[in-house]
């Protein structure tokens, strides 16, 4: 089945290439028996994939079951999965199937996985490494046959550097990871997502289809969309029912979209159970911030010495001018972060007179900062992405992923 006819069968609009990308995998690993880790911020579509995959499977005649694991609460999370037996706690007034009993020779999808408790995850990775499993309030081992695959929205190295996620069930997990880009990553697939449901919430009310002017398309591929297909579906339906004007311009589509211009910026956050952001981008704008900083500190420290060397004088030594000539040459707009620092006047290259302030501010371009910083960790690890990676605190998926994006040469 080729990627264009996965898109009709399962109803997925777009043609990004990390869209395409990420139907290709589930296509090539379908046939297979390996488990597969889809990764995605919430609204991304997650609950596709593991359909795919077992549609285009020798399985795809067995059962297939969905379990939230999220939303199953602690005390009977580990019954849901693996059943229990008649009088096994408080409540259990017969014998009863688990999910992995009844999905035996079929494929079982654990949404949000990474919501486990920690006494199940053991559990699940005694399923994954032999196929072995115990009812609660058994002791005899049954077994079975099930493939699993499993999504989530947290980051799995920043769960497991808490405590709340085992590693070992994670490389179990993570033998085929599929990776669903958020919308704001294939902008090109917004305005077609836009009139596909535009057309069917027409079809669906009975009214004419709503369209966008010019600047209301531009203003829709700018929005950053937090809550991804799911938010853009969600905007398209309350306009189609509340506007008259079935042509929908820029103000009309602003009052669509709450905290425009808010969340486009990168913003180190804490670890919240509801969180649903996928710190890798992130995490490198706060290392890239924190850079500039220490670049920013070590520049002031060294200005102000020469200042602090030359006060109470009429000029200053040639080796100051000197090092503030050589200072002055190797800097760039972008090097320095606006900070209304002032240089002392005393200062003038090439002299010790006093007649001129020079003032630097930076470029507050993150994206340039970022090839840059990319740029310096390949160089300083001769190319290797791997210790490049671990140097930005990104994994090698994110960095290959900028690397084609932005086009750098190693």
């Amino acid at each position: 089945m080729s990627i264009q006819d996965i898109k009709q069968r399962f109803g997925i609009i777009g043609n990004s290439q990390l869209l395409e990308r990420a139907i290709d995998i589930a296509r090539q690993v379908a046939p297979t028996d390996l488990n597969v880790l889809i990764n995605g911020e919430s609204g991304t579509g997650k609950e596709v994939f593991p359909q795919i995959i077992h549609q285009n499977s020798s399985r795809k005649h067995g059962q297939y079951i969905a379990v939230n694991c999220g939303a199953i609460p602690e005390g009977t999370i580990d019954s849901e999965l693996f059943g229990h037996e008649k009088g096994s706690f408080t409540g259990a007034h017969e014998a009863r199937k688990g999910y992995f009993e009844v999905a035996n020779g079929g494929t079982i999808f654990l949404d949000e996985v990474g919501e486990l408790p920690l006494a199940t995850q053991a559990r699940l990775l005694r399923v994954l490494e032999s196929g072995e499993y115990i009812k609660v309030g058994s002791s005899k081992v049954q077994k079975t046959d099930v493939r699993v695959i499993a999504a989530t929205n947290i980051n799995f190295f920043q769960a497991i550097e808490r405590g709340k996620f085992r590693e070992d069930l994670y490389y179990r997990l993570n033998t085929v990871p599929i990776y669903l880009p958020p919308l704001r990553e294939r902008k090109e697939d917004i305005h077609l997502l836009f009139r596909k449901f535009a057309s069917d919430f027409a079809a669906k009310y009975r009214m004419p289809v709503i369209k966008l002017t010019v600047d209301a398309e531009q203003l829709l591929m700018n929005y950053y969309f937090p809550g991804n297909v799911r938010q853009l579906k969600n905007i398209t339906e309350q306009i189609s029912i509340i506007e008259k004007n079935r042509e929908i311009n820029a103000d009309v589509l602003l009052t669509y979209l709450p905290n425009f211009g808010v969340n486009t910026l990168p913003v180190l956050k804490r670890d919240n159970a509801s969180s649903n952001v996928d710190m890798n981008e992130r995490d490198i704008f706060y290392k890239v911030l924190v850079e500039m900083k220490k670049d920013m500190n070590d520049l002031k420290k060294v200005v102000h010495d020469i200042v602090i060397a030359s006060q109470g004088q009429n000029g200053i030594s040639n080796d100051d001018v000197m090092i503030a000539n050589r200072l002055y040459d190797n800097m760039e707009e972008d090097d320095v972060i606006e900070s209304g620092m002032t240089i002392h006047p005393a200062i003038q290259k090439g002299t010790g007179n006093i007649n001129k302030t020079i003032e630097v501010e930076e470029s507050l371009s993150l994206q340039d900062k970022e090839v840059d910083m990319i740029k310096r960790a390949l160089k300083k690890h001769k190319g290797k992405r791997k210790y490049a990676a671990q140097e930005l605190g990104i994994s090698e998926r994110t960095l290959y992923r900028k690397i084609n994006e932005y086009k750098i040469e190693e």
